[in-house]
């Protein structure tokens, strides 16, 4: 991932072996559960609800972006599955975590990530990290609560429990059964798992002036307006001061739409946009953040864009349904500027949620 800032990268999904996806591969990766960096801090279940529902998010994303002062670092995205919590433009169906290591540390090899997976037939899955905490067999978030009757599995929540409960473990849960033999089966919680790659973005047909663009809507402008002093739109009239402020409010959300396409037309699979210190390609002109809408970091410094999540990601989480689904324009993190230490904890960060112009507030 890039470590320069504003260096921009672009971020596709590809399959790839469940082993390369593993914490100590240090992945960029979508859906699946965590691969947790720092063992110590993680959060607790209470930090990893919903702020609208209260149900547990899902784990959505995470993005190794080292950067100076910080050998590891991931940052981590969560959010909630309930289609009608995503109706709000606000970001309360989220939750953002930056985790960062030192090269030397109690958890990771000082050397590169091991090349080889492990032996053929042997369990990928775990739900115990080395420190001896315990995963909840669902989410993979932390697990505090244990099956009373059998002691050997854990969950993050009774919501978790019942769901694991239902399709699984009443089936098989007695004090002999042996865990480690046990296929974890798909819960329908998770997001399907992906790797993210990342690689350069082609500057390569942006050169297109910005001013040809406006002398059009310019154009374009001046000949709705000359249309004369009064036009009816479903019954109601509307005076040539009227009109002008509609053409010009209309004609500039096509322009901020139109450049989102332009942008992403060379590579339209791209899921993520990378540019640490840079600026998010906003889909509208509506529920654009000024600066006093992005909170400071709890160390007191401001926080700065580093990357955003696109609407392409929509079309590999499954998530379509006849009812109210998970749907968003684009999600903008920002993150502390000075890279705070968070070592020995997973500090909370922010995200920004912009909604398609036709459902933006």
């Amino acid at each position: 991932m890039a470590t320069v800032s504003q260096v921009k990268e672009l971020g596709f999904l590809q399959e790839t072996d469940a082993w390369r996806l593993h914490s100590s591969q240090f992945p960029s990766k979508v859906g699946g559960r965590p691969a947790w960096l720092g063992e110590v801090g993680v959060p607790e279940p209470a930090a990893l609800q919903c702020g609208l529902c209260g149900k547990p998010l899902a784990f959505l994303l995470q993005v190794y972006a080292p950067c100076a002062g910080s050998f590891h670092r991931t940052i981590f995205i969560f959010c909630c599955r309930n289609g009608s919590c995503h109706r709000e433009s606000e970001a309360q169906c989220f939750k953002v975590y930056r985790n960062q290591l030192p090269r030397k540390n109690d958890t990771y090899s000082y050397g590169p990530p091991p090349e080889t997976g492990p032996p053929d037939g042997e369990d990928c899955i775990s739900f115990q990290l080395k420190c001896g905490l315990r995963l909840c067999r669902v989410c993979g978030c932390l697990g505090p609560k244990t099956c009373s009757k059998c002691h050997k599995v854990n969950y993050c929540s009774k919501d978790h429990q019942l769901m694991d409960w239902k399709l699984q473990h009443k089936k098989v849960c007695s004090e002999q059964f042996d865990v480690s033999n046990i296929e974890v089966v798909d819960h329908g919680f998770l997001f399907p798992e992906f790797e993210i790659v990342t690689e350069p973005e082609d500057m390569e047909g942006d050169s297109g002036s910005q001013d040809e663009e406006d002398e059009t809507v310019t154009e374009h402008d001046t000949q709705i307006l000359s249309a004369g002093i009064e036009t009816s739109v479903d019954g109601v009239n509307l005076d040539e001061k009227e009109l002008e402020s509609m053409a010009k409010h209309e004609t500039k959300d096509d322009m901020v739409f139109n450049n989102f396409k332009k942008s992403i037309a060379l590579e339209p699979e791209q899921v993520l946009r990378y540019s640490r210190g840079g600026d998010p390609l906003w889909i509208s002109r509506n529920h654009i953040p000024s600066e006093k809408d992005i909170p400071d970091c709890s160390c007191g410094m401001k926080r700065k864009f580093e990357f955003q999540v696109m609407p392409q990601l929509l079309n590999h989480l499954k998530v379509d349904s006849l009812g109210e689904s998970i749907d968003w324009g684009v999600l903008a993190v920002f993150t502390c500027a000075a890279n705070c230490s968070a070592e020995n904890q997973y500090a909370t960060e922010f995200l920004w949620k912009q909604d398609v112009a036709g459902d933006t507030l």
